[in-house]
């Protein structure tokens, strides 16, 4: 009886010891090593990722190609060789193999109508534009309107289903916040960079006649220009225009329109082919501290009336040179910068009350607005 029990229990303790989990500890030697658990990344947003920015914003960021064929104005045998061997090549940007050239630039598509914003030197000039869109859908584009006081252009394209940028509040833009850059370039395809906004309000450029930049470290290259800069939820906030750079290439200074103004813009040409502005016939400088206390003013802000255009609005509301232009239907003029803006944003045919200084007094003066001329390559 007592060896069928040690034989019972010692089959029992074999079968047991065989069946046990395997974290328990073993009988003899050491213990035994626990599986290792493999950590796998979740599908939230990464920290710090803008990739729901990008991909609401990518799909209406499009690639523009434009064409442009030579204007030759020479001797019709100017594309002989013999007649080169003796006068040259008139036209040194021709191509000895075709006549065309070929440009890139990028735009965005603000409506479902087609309308594409992009720059005015993207397009001007082009006798065929044609518009890429990331899902590879290519259509030709025609010119709405241009104005080169702004570079801003707005051309269309027929084609359904486009996706359509949201636009932003530029005006809610603060130095510091984080922006992305979209375009095509040097033609490598769709790029995104990041970057913040770093100045607002840029003027004195020399671009435009109309600058009011937000200036960015976004990396902003050559094929960069039309395209968009956004916000960190896509939404679109200003055109990239224009870089600061001694090579070429970027060097952390960007340019782009704010889209308040870019909407403005977009608006009158659809509506009238170009963009209506007030004007008033005067040429101004700013105050400067030296030419304050040269004439002894006790102001350093305001534009100086340098000349008035005979017949002119200003002219015939008895604006005269040496008037310090202070407001503008009561707004504060800083500079000539906001002069011109002022102005430009009045209806043409309304009249504005402005305030000048003239003598160290103050007079108020109703001028009846005109019609901002066209500069001469849409007056043509």
């Amino acid at each position: 009886m007592f060896a069928q029990t040690v034989t019972i229990a010692l089959a029992l303790y074999f079968v047991y010891g065989a069946l046990r989990p395997a974290s328990r500890v073993q009988q003899l030697g050491s213990p035994a090593k626990p599986v290792p658990v493999v950590e796998t990344a979740s599908s939230s947003l990464a920290p710090g990722s803008y990739r729901d920015a990008a991909a609401r914003a990518m799909p209406a960021v499009v690639n523009i190609l434009t064409l442009q064929v030579p204007k030759r104005g020479a001797h019709p045998l100017a594309r002989d060789p013999f007649f080169k061997r003796f006068f040259g090549d008139r036209d040194p940007d021709a191509d000895d193999d075709d006549d065309l050239k070929n440009s890139l630039g990028s735009g965005v598509i603000v409506s479902h109508e087609g309308y594409v914003l992009t720059n005015n030197h993207v397009v001007e000039g082009a006798d065929e534009i044609e518009v890429v869109l990331t899902d590879g859908r290519k259509a030709p584009a025609k010119v709405v309107g241009l104005d080169p006081e702004t570079d801003l252009a707005v051309i269309k394209i027929n084609l359904d289903k486009l996706p359509v940028i949201v636009l932003g509040q530029s005006e809610l833009a603060r130095v510091g916040d984080v922006v992305l850059a979209i375009g095509n370039p040097f033609g490598v395809g769709q790029t995104v960079t990041m970057g913040i906004i770093s100045a607002l309000g840029r003027n004195n450029l020399h671009i435009n006649s109309f600058e009011n930049f937000i200036q960015t470290d976004a990396a902003i290259n050559f094929g960069n220009s039309g395209g968009a800069l956004v916000d960190t939820r896509g939404n679109l906030i200003g055109i990239n225009t224009a870089i600061y750079s001694q090579s070429g290439g970027s060097v952390g200074i960007g340019f782009a329109i704010p889209v308040s103004t870019a909407k403005t813009v977009m608006e009158a040409i659809i509506k009238d082919g170009h963009v209506v502005r007030g004007w008033i016939g005067v040429e101004t400088q700013d105050i400067t501290p030296e030419l304050a206390q040269s004439f002894g003013l006790q102001r350093s802000s305001g534009a100086i009336i340098a000349g008035v255009v005979r017949n002119g609005p200003a002219d015939k509301a008895g604006i005269v040179p040496g008037d310090i232009l202070l407001t503008v239907e009561g707004k504060p003029v800083g500079d000539t910068t906001e002069m011109l803006n002022l102005i430009a944003q009045l209806p043409p045919g309304g009249k504005a009350k402005m305030t000048v200084l003239r003598k160290n007094r103050e007079a108020a003066l109703d001028v009846v607005v005109g019609k901002r001329p066209l500069p001469k390559e849409l007056s043509k």
